[in-house]
This record gives structure tokens, C-alpha cells and sequence, in this order.
């Protein structure tokens, strides 16, 4: 592939967007950083993005001390009227898409269609965070008390600390901090490592939105830091009662004991080795786009990517083939060029991660049928570049497993659709799932209790690409945690139980005689 002369500028894209050559990490309403200095690199071109001042121990704890000042405000604002503050957050994101979008691209490696698909999320998610604000619903109960009234509300919780990855780097973020904000809760945001301008890029929109309505800033607080600095000091905080994090099953772990020792809550989005179901009487044609997308989309960097192919032995070789060619067309180049379908890896010790499992495969038994190299020449000079991996495996392996983060698809045959869905299962991780069939009982057995044991499971069509409206994660080492839609808003507040007694007397529950002599 020839090297290709860049349609966009990038400097201007930044401009736009406030990112500076030196940017300050630390935000709680002003801008400043102590920390150590770190360098973003496009995995495009391995062009300098940008710098960060990281945050320090000191200022970590400046940020605490004014989220927690914000949150003794802001959750005595009207929760709908929260709302409204999250729809202004939504009309500016609006305005910056395509350059939000850009930057995704530019400081992740995902295609332009997917950079600006991810702002997409990020609108979706506030607009339906703002019909949220006036559904915080609570039940009302009968009590068995006469002239008694039971019922139960939701109060914001306090500071939410927000843990996100590189691979969506913006609207994971969103996910958690517009439901956050509209259940009145104020939140710090620290992001990965490897994507840090895009998150000084989301925090510059809302500061203007909040400064515009007179209103804390720090609602939205940012740190950017690594190791004991950030990091391990956010997760055993005991003035954070809420960790939502997002990364591998091996980091879930760390958090989910740390968090769990001092009896805080989590919301876990860990690992997925997500499989596709694909049927005798699947509609192949749908299947092959889906796997497609689903395995090389974001270069199989999602944690809902394909990872794994069952396909039923009548079909397994046509299905296969077909793949095959599939793959061989897949543009592979600069993310930001119309055309290109799959980008670079995130940076080169993805592309060694990679190299490894290729390596894995080959010493258990398995057979590469396509790809798994890496793309040299000048149009590939960062070096993140690889041709997706197709390869025939048993699902016991111990590479097949573990959830390798990188464009590598698994195929394994199947004769019954109970051995099938045995397979499916046999996994550590639960996130996404789905079965290609035109048959309505192989589908419905598939979602029914004996089916998937996923947090997700679909029908004709693929593991990737879930809707903001539904809840988001998955089960066993996916960690248990919930995202986004559905009823999720009420991880991030507080439940209280209440009785009222209405009446002259004091009946006690359950019956129970005490008296007490004056």
C-alpha cells in the first residue's frame, strides 16, 4: 500500500478542541498539574499529539477535597433541572463531534466512522440521561401497620471516581458521568494513560457548559496520573463510595478487592472473549458481516469484538473460506483516510501482544489460516499496523481462554447446538454473545436460562456495537457491573427505606409485644 498524503490537519483539529502543545492534567474548576510530564503519540504516524503535566499525591487530593464540595451543592439541585445541564452538555458535544471524533481517532488508531460513532454515544447517553432526571423513580409499599405509610428514594451517592480505557476512550466516560450527574453526584474522571488528550478535550466542553450556568465545574473533575500517585490512591479512598472502572479482568481484580476491603461499591466492565453461534440455518451473508465487523472493527480492540467463531460442522468450511477472502479486501491504513476499515493497534506492545498469541496458537496445535503479521513500508511507519488473524483452534486452549485484545479470530466447529452453546460457556469471561439462525428454537434456546451465560446475548447479528438504551456488562470475570441504559442509574445512588407512622399509637412489626412501665 503506497504511503498516503494526510486530507486533514491535525494541528487545526486540536486547536479547535483547546488542546495545547503542554496541557495540565489536574482539573476541579482550573486547570494546574505537579505531576510528572508524559507525551501522547498518534498510533497513526507516531506524530507527538501532545503533552500532559500529570497530576502529583497533592493534587489528587486538592480534586477530592472541591468534588466534594460540588457534590454538597449539587445534590441539593432539582434533579430535573440536573437534566437540563446534561441536555447543554449534549448540545455541545454536538458542535464538536467531528473534531471530538478526529482526536478519538488521532490518539486511539479507530477508523473516523467509529471515532465519531463514539461522540454519537456520548449525545445518546446525555439524551438519555435528561428524560432520566424526571424518572428517579422510588416504590411505594403497603405496610402491615395501620395508619402507617412505607416507601423508599434514591439520594445521590457522593463522588463517583470514573476509571476508563483506552479503546473508547470518551464514552465510557459518558456512560458513567451523565447518569452520575443527573442522580446528583459529582465524579473524578481518571482516564487511561494512552488517550489522555481526549479526556482534557471532553473536560474543556463541560467546564464551558457549567461555568455558562454559574456552576462548579469540579461537578466534572479530572485526574490524569499513574500508579500510586492516582490510581491506588482513588481506589482505596473512602471518600469515593463508587468505583466504575473499565480494563482488563486482571486489573478488575485489584480494584475489586481494594474497593471491597473498605466495603465500597464497584461497577466492573472487565474482559470479554465473546463468541458467534453460527447455525446450519444461519443466513450466511448476514453472519459474514457481522463477524466481519465484529472482529476487525476498532482492529479487534473492543471488549464486545468477535473473538471466537462456532460454526456448525455443515457449514464450517464455506463459512471459513468465505472469511478468508474477506479478510484479504480489508483496506488496512490511516484511520483517518476514507476507505480504511481498520487502523493501527493502540502502540507497539499491542502489536507484541499480538505477535505472542500468533505464537501461542501455533505451539498448542493451532493452525493460522490468514494474517497475524505485521505491516512494514512507509504507508505503515509507526509500526502498530497488522493484517487481522483468522485460525482453526480448539476452545480449550489456554491462548483461546484468555481474551487476547488484538484482531485475532478463533474458528471452532460444532455438530448439536447443545454442544454448541457448551462451548459458548466455556470461557472465564461472560460480556457479549450472539447466534446466527433463522430457526426460532435454536434462538430461543439461546437466550433462555440454559443459553448463553452472558451479560449480553443477540440474535442475527453481531457481539459488537451495543445501544446506549440497554444495560451494559457482562457476568463471571466481566466483573457483574452495569452501564449506561435500562435501570443502571441506580448504582450510582443511595437507597433509603422509609415508614411513617400517622397515627396515635406505636404498633410495633411483626406483632410484637414490649411494653415498657412508667
Amino acid at each position: 500500500m503506497p504511503a498516503l498524503a494526510k486530507t486533514y490537519d491535525v494541528k487545526a483539529i486540536l486547536e479547535r478542541l483547546g488542546i495545547e502543545k503542554v496541557n495540565y492534567g489536574a482539573f476541579d474548576g482550573e486547570w494546574f498539574g505537579n505531576g510528572s510530564k508524559s507525551a501522547s503519540y498518534s498510533p497513526i504516524d507516531g506524530e507527538l499529539l501532545g503533552e500532559v503535566i500529570q497530576a502529583n499525591a497533592e493534587d489528587y487530593e486538592r480534586v477530592v477535597k472541591n468534588a466534594a464540595k460540588a457534590f454538597e451543592m449539587w445534590r441539593m439541585y432539582p434533579a430535573p433541572r440536573r437534566g437540563e445541564i446534561v441536555r447543554q452538555i449534549g448540545e455541545e458535544l454536538r458542535k464538536y463531534k467531528d473534531d471530538l471524533g478526529a482526536l478519538v481517532t488521532l490518539e486511539m488508531g479507530k477508523i473516523y466512522a467509529e471515532g465519531k460513532g463514539e461522540v454519537q454515544e456520548m449525545i445518546d447517553i446525555a439524551d438519555f440521561a435528561v428524560g432520566l432526571s424526571r424518572q428517579l423513580y422510588g416504590l411505594t409499599m403497603h405496610s402491615e401497620r395501620p395508619l402507617h405509610r412505607m416507601y423508599e428514594q434514591w439520594h445521590p451517592m457522593g463522588i463517583i471516581g470514573i476509571i476508563s480505557a483506552f479503546n473508547f476512550p470518551v464514552a465510557v466516560w459518558a456512560w458513567n458521568a451523565m447518569l452520575a450527574a443527573v442522580c446528583g453526584d459529582s465524579m473524578i474522571w481518571k482516564p487511561s494513560h494512552k488517550t489522555p488528550l481526549c479526556a482534557v478535550a471532553c473536560t474543556k466542553i463541560v467546564q464551558r457548559v457549567f461555568e455558562r450556568n454559574n456552576l462548579p465545574p469540579a461537578i466534572m473533575s479530572l485526574v490524569i496520573g499513574r500508579g500510586a500517585d492516582i490510581g491506588d490512591r482513588m481506589i482505596n479512598d473512602k471518600r469515593i463510595p463508587l468505583i466504575s472502572a473499565t480494563g482488563s479482568t486482571k486489573m478488575g481484580i485489584t480494584i475489586g478487592e481494594a474497593v471491597g476491603r473498605r466495603l465500597g461499591r464497584t461497577i466492573l466492565e472487565l474482559g470479554g472473549n465473546n463468541a458467534i453461534i453460527v447455525s446450519d440455518k444461519a443466513d450466511l451473508d448476514m453472519a459474514l458481516r457481522a463477524i466481519l465487523f465484529g472482529s476487525v472493527g476498532t482492529a479487534g480492540q473492543r471488549c464486545t469484538s468477535t473473538r471466537r467463531i462456532i460454526a456448525h460442522a455443515d457449514i464450517y468450511d464455506q463459512l471459513l473460506n468465505d472469511l478468508k477472502e474477506a479478510y484479504k479486501s480489508v483496506p488496512i491504513g490511516d484511520p483517518m483516510e476514507d476507505g480504511t476499515l481498520m487502523g493501527p493497534l493502540v502502540d507497539n506492545e499491542a502489536v507484541k501482544t499480538m505477535m505472542e498469541a500468533v505464537e501461542s496458537i501455533k505451539k498448542e496445535g493451532g493452525e493460522i489460516v490468514c494474517g497475524g503479521e505485521i505491516l512494514t513500508g512507509d504507508a505503515y511507519k509507526s509500526g502498530n499496523y497488522v493484517t487481522p488473524c483468522i485460525a482453526k483452534v480448539e476452545n480449550s486452549y489456554k491462548i483461546v481462554q484468555n481474551e487476547t485484545f488484538a484482531p485475532i479470530l478463533y474458528f471452532i466447529k460444532y455438530n448439536t447446538l447443545d454442544e454448541a452453546i457448551a462451548l459458548h460457556n466455556d470461557v472465564p469471561q461472560g460480556l457479549s454473545s450472539s447466534i446466527f439462525t433463522t430457526n426460532m428454537l435454536e434462538s430461543e434456546t439461546f437466550l433462555s436460562a440454559k443459553g448463553s451465560d452472558c451479560g449480553i446475548a443477540n440474535v442475527n447479528i453481531g457481539t459488537s456495537g451495543a445501544e446506549i438504551g440497554g444495560a451494559f456488562g457482562g457476568e463471571k470475570e466481566t466483573g457483574g457491573g452495569r452501564e449506561s441504559g435500562s435501570d443502571s442509574w441506580r448504582a450510582y445512588m443511595r437507597r433509603q427505606t422509609n415508614t411513617m407512622n400517622w397515627s396515635t399509637e406505636l404498633p410495633l412489626a411483626q406483632g410484637i409485644q414490649f411494653g415498657v412501665k412508667k
